[in-house]
C-alpha cells in the first residue's frame, strides 16, 4: 500500500478488472464473476460517495460488454481500457473527473502496474488487490461527513459524463455551448439542513477555495446565526439535471466592507464559469448595500485558477504578504455585466 501523510480523502477508487475486481482475464474468454468482497467495497464507497472508475488491459468493447452483462457498469463513472500506462489511463481519468490526482487510489493485483502508477504518479495511493475488503476500515476512505448527496454522487458525476460527451460532440464554440446547456444558479442563505454539505464542501474542494479554510458544522451554524456575517450556497442546473449544492460563500460584515472570508465552488463545474457567477452576484450585493467588496486569498498549490478568477471579477490586491493577500473591488469602477450563460435565482434571507 502506499499512501501520503495527511492525504485528503479519497475521492475516487480506480480498479483494474481482469484479477482484481473479477477472477480471470475477460479477454482470454473467460466470464468471470465479481469477487464478492470487491462488491461489498463497491457499494459501501459508493454509500460515502466515493466515486469508482476503471482501469483495465484489453479491448474496450469487449470489457463493456462485460462489465453489462454482469451488471457493473453502472457503478463506474469513467472507464479507460486499452494497452497503455496506467499512469496514462488515471490521468485521464481524474481529468475527465476534474478532480486532483491526491484525491485518486488505484488497486491493482499486479504489482508492477502498482510500481509504474507510483513512479509517474506518487500522490495517488495504491493497494493490492487481496486489500480490496479492507479498504472500507482505512481512515483515507473515510469522508468525515456522509450526507444525503454523497450517496448519489455516482449519478451526478455520470450525468457530468453525459455533459463532457455532449461537448466533445459539439461541432461550434465553448461559448455556445455554455448557452445550449440552459444553465440556472439558485442562490440562498444556509440552512440548517444544509450545513453537512457545506461543511463537506469545504473539506473536499481545494482547487476552487479561496483560503483554503475548513469550517466544522458547529462553526458554519454560529456564522449563519451571526448578524454580521452571511453564508451563502449556491446550487446549479441545466438541461441535463441537478447539479446539486456546488458552491459556498462565507462574508464577514465589517464596518464599510463586505470581507469575502471563504469562497469555493466544486471542481465539478469549474469549467462551467461559475465561479465568475457568484463572484458577480457577491460583488453586486456588497455594492447595494453601500459596502466595498473585499476578499483574502491566501494561495496554495492548487488555487491559483480561482485567484485568476477574483482578478478578472474586478478584485485587486491592495495588500501582499507572503502568506495571503487583501483584494477589494473599486466601488468607483464596479465591475461589468455577469456571465451571460447563466441564469441566477436569488433565495430570500
Amino acid at each position: 500500500m502506499t499512501t501520503a501523510k495527511d492525504a485528503p480523502t479519497v475521492k475516487c477508487l480506480v480498479w483494474d478488472l481482469d484479477d482484481t475486481l473479477w477472477d480471470g482475464v475477460v479477454l482470454e474468454g473467460d466470464d468471470p464473476a465479481p469477487f464478492p468482497v470487491a462488491l461489498e467495497t463497491l457499494a459501501e464507497l459508493d454509500r460515502r460517495g466515493i466515486l469508482h472508475a476503471a482501469a483495465g488491459r484489453g479491448e474496450r468493447h469487449v470489457t463493456q460488454r462485460h462489465l453489462e452483462e454482469r451488471g457493473l457498469s453502472d457503478w463506474f463513472c469513467a472507464v479507460q481500457v486499452g494497452w497503455g500506462a496506467k499512469s496514462a489511463a488515471v490521468r485521464r481519468i481524474a481529468k475527465a473527473l476534474n478532480i486532483g490526482l491526491d484525491t485518486i487510489a488505484f488497486i491493482d493485483n499486479d504489482p508492477l502496474e502498482r510500481a509504474e502508477v507510483v513512479g509517474e504518479l506518487p500522490m495517488v495511493r495504491c493497494y493490492p488487490a487481496a486489500e480490496a475488503g479492507q479498504l472500507p476500515e482505512l481512515r483515507d476512505f473515510r469522508p468525515e461527513h456522509i450526507t444525503a448527496e454523497a450517496a448519489g454522487r455516482r449519478r451526478l458525476y455520470q450525468v457530468e459524463w453525459q455533459r463532457h460527451e455532449a461537448e466533445e460532440e459539439f461541432t461550434e464554440g465553448r461559448q455556445e455551448f455554455l448557452d445550449s446547456l440552459g444553465l440556472v444558479m439558485e442562490l440562498s442563505p444556509a440552512t440548517e439542513e444544509d450545513l453537512s454539505r457545506a461543511s463537506e464542501l469545504t473539506v473536499r474542494t481545494h482547487q476552487l477555495n479561496s483560503t483554503g479554510l475548513t469550517y466544522g458544522i458547529d462553526e458554519l451554524r454560529r456564522l449563519s446565526a451571526s448578524p454580521d456575517h452571511q453564508v451563502r450556497l449556491a446550487r446549479l442546473r441545466d438541461r441535463f439535471g441537478d447539479y446539486g449544492i456546488i458552491g459556498l460563500s462565507v462574508t464577514e460584515l465589517a464596518g464599510r466592507d463586505a470581507v469575502l472570508r471563504l469562497m469555493l465552488m466544486s471542481c465539478r463545474v469549474a469549467s462551467r464559469g461559475t465561479g465568475s457567477v457568484l463572484l458577480h452576484h457577491l460583488i453586486q450585493q456588497a455594492l447595494a448595500e453601500g459596502r466595498r467588496p473585499v476578499a483574502h486569498f491566501i494561495p496554495t498549490e492548487v488555487n491559483r485558477n480561482l485567484l485568476v478568477t477574483m482578478r478578472f471579477a474586478g478584485y485587486a490586491t491592495t495588500v501582499a504578504d507572503k502568506d495571503r493577500l487583501v483584494l477589494a473591488v473599486d466601488p468607483e469602477r464596479p465591475p461589468g455585466k455577469a456571465p451571460g450563460h447563466t441564469r441566477v435565482i436569488v433565495g430570500a434571507a
